[in-house]
């Protein structure tokens, strides 16, 4: 074990980081080249590396290390990925007296504030009380595909592929996520046994939004775009939201119609589903085609790495799982540092593996095991 030993003056671990990282044109490999030979399961110069974090992390670790961007901030951890973003140019979203508010994707939230952060917590469930298909579709909160403005992408990523070329994604969405955040969760699981017309409206309604949304992206960015992402959570800590069979009835048909869009074009998917997920895994590779599994929860059940990589290594490659529930908000900066060097040596090996945080970094991590996190060796012992 090698001992990790973090300066205690933020601007020497600057310092460490700029010196490791800080020119990047020098690397054998520029951070695209080393993200895309991972996701064609080959061995990169290093483990590749990514950065989420909730916006009072991002504020909190720009201070510790003494930048003004989020891009400047990005680029100190050597961070190999980029995530680009198209405008909401669609009516102003609606804000109510008690200060909830509607979101773009039209879910009523309120904000919600603890001793490190203000979160967004659901506030009510606007389609809960839909009775048939035809009041789903004709919901006046849809959001529209000329809502978004995708003109601006292109411009954003040459600003980032200034100097060296950064491998970049953008976040597509989640569908039963999104469908369940207008319905209510327990309401619709129940309804999608009992009554599924109205949950089934609402997941073909986020459905055909996803498809348009991502054939506008390609025609406004079709060859800068390396990779989206789409997620839903069916899992949570101990086992699937819903059965197999539910999952494959409602949920499967829809990701598979939105990815065979994804794939006609030729762009790689990353997927995101917290919680146990190795239940599924076989059918989202065989069956959903996709080529990146994001985020692999390290505590929830049967999500052992060395199983996971050993079982599935060799047709999927892997985004995470740095632990968010232990290690990063409790452990000390060496259990930081042994975790991510052991991750990068079992999801590591033959490539097929980009190491980061498995969720947003939350607002209670200490600066210096997130500095710990990368700092710590990106080879495969």
């Amino acid at each position: 074990m090698m001992t990790f030993q973090l300066p205690q003056n933020p601007k020497d671990v600057r310092a460490l980081l700029e010196e490791r990282f800080g020119n990047p044109a020098s690397d054998p490999m520029a951070p695209y080249e080393r993200v895309d030979t991972a996701i064609r399961l080959k061995q990169p110069d290093r483990v590749p590396f990514d950065f989420w974090g909730v916006p009072e992390t991002i504020q909190k670790l720009k201070a510790y290390l003494c930048v003004e961007t989020d891009e400047q901030m990005l680029r100190l951890l050597g961070v190999d990925c980029r995530l680009v973003w198209p405008k909401y140019v669609g009516p102003p979203l609606e804000m109510l007296e008690d200060g909830t508010y509607y979101t773009v994707g039209g879910s009523h939230r309120r904000l919600v504030s603890n001793e490190y952060s203000t979160y967004e917590e659901y506030a009510s469930f606007p389609l809960a009380g839909c009775k048939t298909a035809d009041e789903v579709r004709s919901w006046d909160k849809w959001a529209h595909p000329e809502d978004f403005d995708w003109q601006h992408i292109p411009a954003q990523i040459d600003l980032i592929n200034a100097g060296v070329p950064y491998h970049i994604r953008n976040e597509v969405g989640g569908i039963f996520e999104s469908s369940w955040g207008v319905y209510g969760m327990d309401k619709f699981l129940t309804d999608l046994y009992d009554n599924p017309e109205v949950p089934c409206a609402i997941l073909d309604g986020f459905t055909d939004l996803l498809i348009a949304n991502f054939e506008n992206l390609m025609k406004a960015a079709h060859n800068k775009i390396d990779l989206v992402y789409t997620y839903d959570d069916v899992a949570m800590q101990n086992g699937l939201l819903m059965s197999p069979r539910m999952w494959r009835k409602f949920i499967l048909p829809r990701h598979q119609r939105l990815n065979r869009v994804i794939k006609d074009h030729g762009v790689r998917i990353m997927y995101h589903s917290c919680g146990a997920i190795y239940p599924l895994i076989n059918e989202l590779i065989d069956e959903m085609h996709i080529d990146i599994l994001n985020p692999l929860q390290p505590r929830a059940k049967d999500m052992d790495m060395a199983r996971i990589k050993r079982e599935f290594g060799d047709r999927i490659a892997f985004h995470g799982g740095v632990d968010l529930q232990q290690t990063l908000p409790f452990g000390t900066t060496q259990e930081v540092v042994d975790e991510v060097r052991s991750l990068c040596s079992v999801l590591g090996k033959s490539g097929g593996y980009i190491c980061t945080s498995a969720h947003y970094i939350q607002a209670d991590v200490p600066v210096e095991n997130i500095a710990a996190m990368y700092l710590a060796p990106r080879g495969v012992v």
